[in-house]
């Protein structure tokens, strides 16, 4: 069984790797051939730590009772597209983001921290679908819900600290290790939004928001972590659950991608603060890597290209899985209840059900973040 595990994971990673050497497209806002060759491997990551929500969670919310009850993630169609042709608990219909860093960096995909079988010899994934960064007593203080999972970033921080306990001597093991902590944080204000909050109650939470990410960098900073990645947030004003949400007839609310200006913005807003942040923590502590993760410009990119990357040009706004109006997406009938279609080719679609991102949508997005960061992480 051992044996074939490691061939099916040489497989996807010679696959992976060679994919990268063929690519030949021409380009326009960064040059697709800067994509060829992404050589993550010469970091030397001998593990992977994540944190996170549903952007990277590989399989904890469906062993949590609450959130495993709710989400529609533990069941076909998501996985449909997956190597092993099985759900996972991945929001997606095949791998995420943090599934192609891991082959990248030459390692096996990252197990759930809730699988207490798994093998965490190469590191561990604690991201949960639907965290947010804030507490649950502190969103239930501005009267905001999560009624998908109590798991914040706090709580995931708690598992880790159990997790190293189970290590000797942590600074040592840890010194290869890239941590990934988030993407984290968008789901505070995707469940404000969908509980009616107005804009500028939205902007008054990122300070409280982006400070709750950089504590829990800190803490990662003293678990011994020395090489760290701190993603930013989507376009999210480009996401089908937003633009059915929101859908205007006002045709200056739009970009000249067709997303909400006004979303995007307030994205916009979110990720400079993160970032002013991270640069702030980075002059207290200078002997850290530590870098932020480019999701908003990755994503644009990934707009700017898809016609040339094999993505429908007509679909590019549009549910994979999903029914009804102009995106596919109706959240009363969400992926994965009766009735609701699956497009009849997952890869020529950006968003799988309209929250969430297709297998090959994240593929190409892990490919320009690594690009992107890989001069950052200072590898030799």
């Amino acid at each position: 069984m051992a044996l074939t595990v490691r061939v099916v994971h040489d497989l996807l990673v010679i696959s992976f790797m060679f994919s990268f050497i063929v690519l030949q497209q021409k380009s326009s806002a960064q040059s697709l051939r800067t994509l060829q060759n992404p050589r993550l491997t010469k970091c030397g990551f001998d593990k992977i730590y994540q944190l996170g929500d549903s952007l990277a969670d590989t399989g904890n919310c469906i062993r949590e009772s609450i959130c495993g009850a709710r989400t529609a993630c533990a069941r076909l169609p998501y996985g449909m597209n997956f190597f092993q042709k099985k759900t996972t608990g991945r929001c997606s219909n095949g791998m995420l983001i943090i599934d192609f860093i891991a082959l990248g960096s030459g390692l096996p995909l990252l197990n759930p921290y809730k699988l207490k079988s798994a093998n965490f010899r190469h590191g561990v994934n604690f991201a949960v679908a639907g965290a947010t960064a804030l507490s649950a007593e502190v969103m239930a203080k501005k009267k905001i819900v999560n009624a998908a999972t109590n798991s914040s970033l706090s709580v995931q921080l708690a598992w880790m600290s159990s997790h190293f306990k189970t290590y000797t001597d942590v600074a040592t093991k840890l010194k290869k290790a890239l941590f990934l902590v988030g993407e984290v944080g968008g789901n505070d204000f995707n469940h404000g939004l969908l509980q009616g909050k107005t804009m500028k109650e939205l902007r008054n939470m990122v300070p409280e928001v982006v400070q709750t990410i950089i504590h829990g960098v800190r803490r990662v900073i003293g678990f011994g972590a020395t090489r760290i990645a701190v993603p930013g947030n989507f376009p999210i004003g480009c996401l089908p659950i937003y633009l059915t949400k929101f859908r205007t007839k006002n045709s200056t609310a739009y970009d000249e991608h067709h997303c909400l200006k006004d979303l995007n913005n307030f994205a916009v807003f979110y990720n400079h603060h993160l970032q002013q942040a991270i640069q702030d923590l980075k002059k207290r502590y200078p002997k850290i890597t530590l870098i932020y993760g480019d999701y908003y410009n990755a994503y644009l990119w990934l707009l700017h290209n898809a016609v040339s990357l094999g993505f429908d040009k007509s679909s590019l706004q549009k549910a994979c899985c999903g029914m009804g109006g102009d995106y596919n997406f109706n959240i009363r009938k969400l992926c994965g209840s009766p009735g609701v279609p699956i497009c009849a080719d997952p890869s020529t679609y950006i968003g799988w059900d309209g929250i969430h991102l297709t297998h090959q949508a994240y593929k190409w997005l892990a490919r320009w973040l690594i690009n992107d960061m890989l001069p950052k992480l200072n590898c030799q």
